[in-house]
């Protein structure tokens, strides 16, 4: 017996051990899901502001949004939008924009010379259509007897498409963008069709005389003397000339650049939207009218098709 009462103890210590390790295990048990218990009975219950909190949080973005820089905002969003418009703008290479206005200018030549501009605009946009249906064929493969290379037939597409207004623009075609109205036609027939211009609608004593450009001592540097239209610009043309002193020119001439891109002059200055101009001249004399001649285009490579000149010769 006093051999045996050693491994007996043994095994007496090993269950007792045993037991201590399980009952911590089930007590470290107990307490985790106590824990989680907790954790979900608070999750589910709601949280409640005090009437002074929600009024200090309220206070708190009144104040975030008033300091906000809302016109900072407004202007980057402005920015945006034009750089965005700049970046749109398809730059043609110089010999493809010759090619094409040399085609346009073809076309508008087979024209009577008493069409109306209606009639000019519609054979453009014919001409475009027909170009753009062309390189779009080139861009797929497709091997026709064409003036555009194949290489260049996409850039021609884009700027024949989503750049087709400012390429108008830029070498002086005015078309505006198609417009539907339902409207009472109460046109008497017959009457001629005019282009309009942006602003008041210019009285008989102003002589308008769209795509024109006539030549004269300046009265007053239209460079800086911007005006909001044509309609304006004839204004301060009679007025100066009412109200000029003795031994003052008066002026008699007045020239407007309509064109959102600027107006094409000889010079070296850069003429730009708004630019009126005050003129006299005892005998008016036109330096362009209509277009700008095949021959002037060769010396002159950046001058658009047509004049974008408006000019009045008024009486003093």
């Amino acid at each position: 017996m006093g051999r045996g009462e050693p491994g007996h103890n043994c095994k007496c210590s090993y269950n007792r051990a045993t037991l201590i390790v399980c009952s911590i295990n089930i007590v470290a048990a107990l307490f985790v899901l106590r824990s989680l218990y907790t954790h979900l009975v608070d999750s589910h219950t709601p949280f409640r502001y005090t009437q002074d909190q929600i009024r200090e949080m309220q206070v708190s973005n009144q104040i975030r949004k008033a300091s906000e820089p809302t016109k900072l905002i407004e202007l980057v969003t402005q920015l945006k939008k034009k750089i965005a418009k700049v970046e749109s703008v398809v730059e043609l290479p110089r010999h493809l924009k010759e090619k094409l206005i040399s085609e346009i200018l073809n076309r508008l030549r087979r024209l009577d010379a008493a069409t109306n501009t209606t009639a000019q605009r519609d054979t453009v946009e014919t001409w475009r259509k027909e170009k753009l249906k062309e390189a779009k064929k080139l861009v797929r493969g497709k091997i026709l007897n064409s003036t555009i290379l194949p290489e260049e037939a996409e850039i021609v597409v884009r700027a024949l498409s989503s750049g087709w207004v400012e390429l108008a623009e830029e070498i002086g075609l005015w078309i505006p963008v198609e417009i539907v109205n339902k409207e009472h036609d109460d046109k008497p027939e017959g009457e001629e069709e005019f282009e309009i211009l942006p602003g008041r609608q210019l009285p008989a004593e102003c002589h308008a005389e769209l795509h024109t450009d006539y030549g004269g001592v300046a009265v007053r540097w239209g460079l800086t003397h911007p005006k909001e239209s044509a309609y304006d610009c004839c204004m301060a043309c009679l007025d100066q000339a009412k109200n000029a002193n003795l031994g003052v020119k008066k002026c008699n001439i007045w020239v407007y650049c309509p064109s959102e891109m600027g107006c094409f002059s000889p010079d070296i200055y850069q003429h730009k939207n708004q630019e009126c101009w005050l003129k006299y001249a005892e005998t008016p004399k036109l330096n362009f009218k209509g277009t700008y001649s095949e021959s002037y285009r060769d010396t002159h490579p950046n001058a658009p098709l047509i004049v974008p000149w408006v000019s009045g010769v008024v009486s003093v």
